[in-house]
């Protein structure tokens, strides 16, 4: 029998009883549909996070101090010690040559008022070239000058969420505002950041570094110096001169006891995206166990048809069809039922993609290698819980086929 024959009559099979074809189809459907579903969000979640890390800036460096104490001597987190000044990001960008540009930060959160209105933000003591090392800018408005750093100016720049939050959405720029009682006149508003690991960069208000330093904290220390680096060739080399003038700078001749510590750019995006890696394959593996029990689900009732159709294998073996024969109907029938499901739980992920994205609002992403990985693994399962019964089937002897009532 030709393969165009067993085709037909797998097909012809199948249309018999279309109700249970249909119910079996349905574990694959789902199967399918949640793996697409599950790996769309993984990949949704990764290409977000990585083009958040991105939006920082280019051929970024974040230098944060730590210190050693609390409790035997343990080393707090990076940001939390208070050892790197203001000195310390003027020597980075005056004596390392692969650096473009240096950004001292200072941060804290307060309460602020307008009018009758008041929230608690992040407050970002910053400077000119802030905007550029992080690659975000004004909105509308300007941003702190270099004038307003040697003045210490009492000037503003807010995110979009404290615009909202504060000023109900109207527009801020000239208004007066109060941090710790201290006035301070708006002057600009920033683009839409959002997230940044977990810091919300639109609910926060940027000052200049100084006036944040001396006039509202009274601290000489920074929580980070983002230095960006001319090249992305370069991140190493100039990691590691920062580090040996931070180490000389502050008298440690241990590197293993630095008081501070340098992260690039490139391995937060490597450690994300392997956290959202390993995330994907774990939605994706959890959704694919539904396409396990779609496969046994085929191959039950594979199963079935085999004892129903007995004296019918028995009848064509009599006229002369052969093992290999009754063989590939039976895997016919079983791979059409898992491609057939495969193709329709397809669009039920495409689509259950889409709606998750509308109303979840969480970022989705199908690719073409989660569409074709689905479709060759509901193939595959076709195939392979579809082996036993086409061998029970293809092993009937035609005496006992016939005989089977």
């Amino acid at each position: 029998m030709s393969l165009r024959q067993s085709l037909k009559t797998a097909l012809r099979a199948l249309s018999i009883n279309k109700m249970r074809s249909g119910l079996t189809m349905l574990g694959i459907m789902i199967g399918v549909g949640a793996v697409v579903a599950m790996i769309s969000i993984g990949t949704g979640a990764s290409v977000s996070v990585t083009s958040r890390i991105q939006s920082l800036g280019a051929n970024l460096l974040m230098v944060t101090p730590e210190f050693t104490g609390g409790f035997a001597g343990a080393r707090q987190a990076g940001g939390m010690g208070t050892t790197l000044v203001y000195e310390d990001a003027v020597a980075i960008a005056k004596e390392i040559s692969t650096v473009k540009k240096v950004s001292p930060e200072f941060s804290s959160s307060t309460q602020v008022v307008y009018g009758n209105q008041n929230v608690n933000t992040s407050i970002q003591g910053v400077i000119t070239d802030y905007q550029d090392v992080h690659n975000f800018h004004v909105a509308f408005g300007e941003f702190i000058r270099s004038e307003d750093e040697k003045m210490q100016s009492r000037v503003a720049v807010v995110g979009q969420t404290v615009v909202t939050n504060l000023f109900a959405g109207e527009d801020p720029v000239g208004k007066t505002i109060k941090i710790k009682n201290v006035p301070f006149r708006i002057i600009g508003v920033m683009e839409l950041k959002g997230q940044s690991g977990f810091q919300n960069l639109d609910d926060a208000i940027f000052i200049p570094l100084p006036t944040a330093q001396k006039r509202l904290f009274g601290s000489n220390n920074l929580r980070m110096i983002s230095v960006q680096v001319k090249n992305e060739e370069e991140m190493d080399l100039a990691s590691s001169q920062i580090s040996s003038l931070l180490l000389s700078r502050h008298k440690i001749s241990d590197p293993s006891k630095a008081d501070f510590e340098i992260r690039n750019q490139a391995d937060i995006l490597s450690t994300m995206s392997q956290v959202t890696g390993t995330l994907t394959l774990l939605l994706g593996g959890i959704a694919a166990i539904s396409l396990l029990v779609g496969g046994i689900g085929i191959m039950n009732i594979m199963l079935v048809s085999v004892t129903e159709r007995t004296r019918e294998i028995g009848l064509r073996k009599a006229v002369g069809a052969k093992r290999k024969d009754i063989l590939t109907q039976f895997l016919i029938e079983s791979l059409i039922l898992s491609l057939l499901g495969g193709i329709i739980g397809l669009f039920l992920g495409v689509v259950g993609s889409f709606i998750i994205s509308k109303i979840g609002e969480w970022p989705t992403v199908v690719t073409l290698n989660s569409i074709l990985l689905s479709f060759l693994f509901s193939a595959a399962v076709g195939i392979f819980f579809g082996i036993y019964p086409a061998r029970k089937a293809s092993l009937l002897s035609p005496i006992d086929a016939l005989r089977f009532e």
